[in-house]
C-alpha cells in the first residue's frame, strides 16, 4: 500500500507576491514572476504546502488527489 499523494497547483490568479516561497522554500519557486511548486506531487498533509497555501494572499495555490483529481480542501 502507497501512502496518499497530493498534486500542488498554482493557477492564474498568482501575483506573483513571493510569500509562498518564504513560507515554503523547499516547496515552491518563483519563474518569470510566477509561482510554480518545486515537485507537482508531495506526501498527503504536507505542513509547508499547507502553510504557503494558508498565506497565499490570492488563494492561489491548491491541491488535488494524485490519484484521483479531486481537488481538496485543505485551508478554512
Amino acid at each position: 500500500m502507497t501512502a496518499r499523494q497530493w498534486k500542488v497547483e498554482v493557477d492564474s490568479s498568482c501575483i506573483g507576491s513571493g510569500v509562498c516561497l518564504a513560507t515554503a522554500p523547499d516547496r515552491f519557486r518563483l519563474v518569470d514572476g510566477w509561482s510554480e511548486p518545486v515537485e507537482q506531487v508531495v506526501p498527503e498533509g504536507d505542513p509547508l504546502v499547507v502553510a504557503a497555501a494558508e498565506v497565499c494572499p490570492v488563494s492561489a495555490i491548491g491541491v488535488r488527489d494524485a490519484e484521483t483529481g479531486s481537488e481538496l480542501r485543505i485551508i478554512s
